[in-house]
């Protein structure tokens, strides 16, 4: 079918489903869909073609209404739950429902309801009823810019990729109808996200693009209420306009509100600064602020201590004190660094620091998000390549002179599957989408470059092949290329719904509009998405891509950048975002330990989305979420990178161990220490009294914590550091733990379904691991140790078991003590196995792992430990490196 025909037919029956009040019933959408297969044969395809106002219309066959189905119940059937909240102390005294109670009502909306229309043709409904919800809670938690004064403090976080624009921009929308006067959106430190923001708001604000209208303002613009935006999509708020708009415009004299858009760097601060300042020598008295601080932990954060503040931060507290009169509402996907900004700090010439002392928001994902823990966890890695053949052509630690003579076999596969995947979406429907994958192999902008000629080179090659043989019946026995395609196709998309010859015709009719685009600071041909020409990209990039922009109809992605800090990671990750229509032909090739920390940085992100509802629900506030954070045992790198403490010799760092689970997901492999540990754990068993049994595994309740020190202080860990900044197991607070905290453990050896282990009377099986041997330790698959049930078996009772078994998080909060978790583990094997491991695998290997009853809301006191710095300047070393430009 025809893509324009299938498109007007989708919109013919999604406006239907549109003008259903409340709730999509159940079968609705079938409903519709036989009502309107009933229409076309009474009328005719002629007919039904002058109601879409076509000039033809072909008549769907059976798999086009089966795909028409899905697309129509992936849009309307989502889910999407409001947000969390956490107040400060002084923002439960004030009033926080002056807007949804009073302003919203007597507002006449315009802003927002001219927004909420124009996403109605693109959000399922449930969505923008959410989104609303969650920016009625953030302007309640600010303040009626009516008010004399007031500066208000807070922080939205989301999820990567996942609409934060989208919530800003509505949030933008409601300041104005309330009443803000002056809106500054601050995005990034590069040209391309700023441009991309700027379009963004354009579109949902603004109203407008150069005189035309866009977006929300399509026939629906009064002149009087156009805001006036001092940056276009080309260009930020630069010293020039500074200078001339000083001239005659100002807050007085202007009746809407006023926009700027600028990139995060001082230069740009400073001219806004300026402007200010030359018109109003004092503080603005009578106009209300609005900043908002996009990817707000990058930058913005001060990072010196006992020091003047950084540029940046100096420059937005600045900023933010030339009013009576304002609101700071920090973005991030990544809270990690917002969190360590001191919350007692003020000033007398900068006022307060930027810390969210009156409220975080932590934003839910709506169901149909293609996000960290679907790719990552839920699909078994039906999304995920792991690629090992990189090594040799792109090295992970090369350096900026590095000469690349050739693409890795896995990048030529990537490269081949982008282009069947615009041949797919084609056939599906989506021709009229833009279709990007990602390079992301390196920071340095020469490599980049060599790179970009190398893809260049492969894809003519593609395009020369499929341009003379790719619509013949026998192409891949013709081109070599083409037989390298169908197969990636086979291999990658084994139940692809087309055929390879319908696939070959769609790619033969796209291929010349395949290009490539390099996105750094010195990219001669900008990467663009046009409304009206479709664009179909092999984007290759490094730190410009890196954080908050956006690659349209991303479906492929090569990644092989490498970091030890979490949020830097994170935000690597174009991938996430909405896929509707493409979600089965999206791909990462990645190396499978890069999968790994994508794993445990979702898992301790999902840890700390989880502890925003437990502060919630226990009254607490943005400083306790703030310490808790910084104690989390996840935030040690974290600490240290972002506190840049260069010349201290030793660094005190408090841990909070309660509601955590520490395991030794990295293991010694040379024979001795394997021996030790088994020796070690043997020699606590000689040690304790008689075990129950639960469920298959042995037991042991109210074992003096002498004990387990004692196992502790044996046992040796992976590297030795004990603090775990490499490992991951903090062993040395740990310790402190077992020697400061006056409470009895529990002990528990866990069965598994390998060979017999024997000792003392005791019997369990043997559970089995896949490892993966480094140079110089093991490092065990998803670098877990135990099961997602294990830690229940120390609950009282059965039904405490059955019930929070799923619940690694709650299973903690009914602990009753301290859980000490032994495991015998034997090697089992994958596909990826190599021979030689098979050969000799290993048979008995000690790990252990720690469950800390509590949760985020725990009282407990920390544990505190000093620490030498030699450890983390290494790690301040890497950080340095990560974070250059791609210049």
């Amino acid at each position: 079918m025809e893509t324009n025909s299938y498109q007007a037919l989708k919109d013919f029956i999604a406006n239907k489903l549109k003008k259903v009040e409340g709730a999509l019933p159940r079968n609705k959408i079938i409903e519709e869909i036989e009502n309107t297969s009933g229409l076309i044969s009474a009328i005719k395809p002629d007919m039904f073609a002058k109601l879409l106002s076509l000039d033809s219309f072909e008549v769907p066959d059976e798999e086009d209404w089966n795909r028409l189905t899905r697309e129509l119940e992936t849009h309307f059937d989502v889910k999407m739950e409001h947000g969390i909240l956490i107040q400060g102390d002084e923002q439960r005294e004030r009033d926080t429902s002056w807007w949804t109670l009073i302003h919203k009502q007597k507002s006449r909306n315009y802003y927002w309801g001219r927004f909420r229309d124009y996403l109605d043709k693109s959000l399922p409904p449930e969505v923008i009823k959410t989104l609303d919800i969650d920016t009625d809670i953030v302007m309640n938690n600010l303040e009626n810019p009516a008010f004399s004064a007031f500066s208000r403090y807070g922080m939205v976080v989301g999820h990567v990729q996942s609409g934060k624009t989208g919530n800003y921009s509505a949030l933008v929308c409601k300041a104005a109808d309330a009443g803000y006067k002056f809106i500054v959106v601050i995005s990034g430190d590069k040209n391309n996200l700023r441009n991309q923001t700027q379009e963004r708001l354009n579109e949902s604000f603004i109203g407008q693009t150069k005189g035309v209208q866009v977006g929300a303002g399509k026939g629906n613009t009064s002149k009087e209420l156009l805001p006036y935006s001092l940056t276009t999509i080309e260009r930020d708020f630069n010293k020039q306009d500074a200078d001339k708009l000083a001239q005659g415009l100002n807050f007085d004299n202007v009746s809407v509100p006023i926009l700027l858009v600028i990139k995060k760097n001082t230069s740009t601060l400073n001219n806004v600064i300026d402007w200010l300042q030359k018109q109003y020598v004092n503080k603005v008295f009578n106009h209300a602020m609005l900043v908002i601080d996009d990817e707000s932990d990058y930058a913005s954060i001060n990072t010196k201590e006992n020091e003047d503040p950084t540029a940046i931060n100096k420059k937005l507290r600045t900023l933010l004190g030339l009013f009576h009169k304002s609101a700071y509402v920090a973005y991030t996907a990544t809270p990690y660094a917002n969190i360590f900004i001191d919350h007692q700090v003020e000033t007398a010439d900068l006022g307060r620091d930027l810390f969210p002392k009156d409220f975080i928001y932590a934003l839910d994902a709506p169901t149909n998000y293609f996000g960290a823990r679907r790719i990552f966890i839920d699909t078994d890695n039906a999304h995920l390549v792991p690629i090992s053949d990189w090594i040799n052509d792109l090295p992970a630690n090369h350096k900026k002179d590095f000469k690349v003579s050739r693409l890795p076999p896995s990048l030529l596969d990537a490269v081949r599957l982008f282009i069947i995947n615009i041949g797919v979406r084609s056939l599906r429907g989506q021709r009229d989408k833009h279709n990007s994958m990602l390079i992301h192999a390196t920071r340095f902008t020469d490599v980049h470059k060599v790179l970009g000629k190398l893809a260049e080179d492969y894809l003519e090659l593609i395009k020369d092949e499929a341009a003379s043989y790719g619509k013949l019946p026998d192409s891949t026995s013709q081109s070599a290329v083409l037989n390298e395609m169908m197969e990636s196709c086979m291999r990658h998309y084994p139940n692809i719904e087309f055929s390879w010859q319908d696939i070959s015709n769609a790619i033969t009719d796209l291929i010349e509009t395949v290009v490539v685009r390099e996105v750094h600071q010195r990219t001669a041909v900008p990467l663009e998405y046009r409304k009206n020409y479709v664009t179909n990209a092999i984007v290759i990039g490094g730190t410009s891509l890196a954080r908050g922009f956006t690659l349209e109809g991303l479906s492929i992605s090569y990644f092989l950048r490498n970091t030890v800090f979490y949020d830097t990671l994170m935000q690597m990750g174009r991938w996430f975002g909405y896929r509707t229509g493409y979600e089965d032909i999206c791909r990462i090739f990645m190396p499978a330990d890069k999968i790994a920390d994508f794993e445990e940085i979702i898992r301790a992100t999902e840890e700390l989305f989880q502890d925003f509802k437990i502060m919630a629900d226990n009254n607490m506030t943005p400083s306790d979420f703030g310490l808790a954070v910084q104690e989390n045992p996840d935030s040690i790198l974290q600490v240290t990178a972002r506190n840049k403490q260069k010349n201290v010799r030793e660094f005190i760092h408090s841990m909070r161990l309660d509601g955590k689970l520490k395991e030794t997901s990295y293991l010694r492999n040379n024979s001795r220490d394997i021996q030790s540990n088994m020796e070690t754990v043997k020699k606590l068993i000689d040690k304790l009294p008689e075990p129950s049994m639960v469920e298959g595994s042995y037991l042991w309740r109210n074992i003096d914590r002498k004990l387990i020190k004692g196992f502790l202080t044996d046992y040796k860990t992976y590297d030795n550091d004990r603090l775990g900044l490499t490992s991951r197991m903090p062993i040395a607070f740990i310790e402190k733990f077992a020697d400061e905290r006056d409470t009895d453990w529990d002990v528990a050896l866990h069965n598994g379904l390998g060979s017999p282990f024997t000792y003392k009377g005791l019997t369990i099986g043997k559970e089995r691991r896949l490892f993966t041997l480094k140079d110089g330790y093991i490092e065990l698959q998803n670098r877990q140790v135990s099961s997602g049930s294990a830690e229940s078996i120390a609950l009282e009772s059965a039904e405490d078991r059955k019930k929070l078994s799923n619940s690694r998080g709650e299973t903690r909060e009914h602990l009753p003590r301290p859980l000490l978790m032994l495991h015998i583990l034997e090697q089992s094997f994958g596909k990826e196995t190599p021979e030689a491991e098979r050969r000799e695998p290993i048979q008995e290997i000690a790990a252990f792992g720690v469950s800390f009853p509590g949760s985020v809301a725990s009282k407990n006191d920390t544990i505190t430990l000093k620490i030498n710095t030699v450890f983390y300047q290494n790690l301040l070393k890497q950080l340095a490196e990560e974070e250059e430009s791609d210049d």
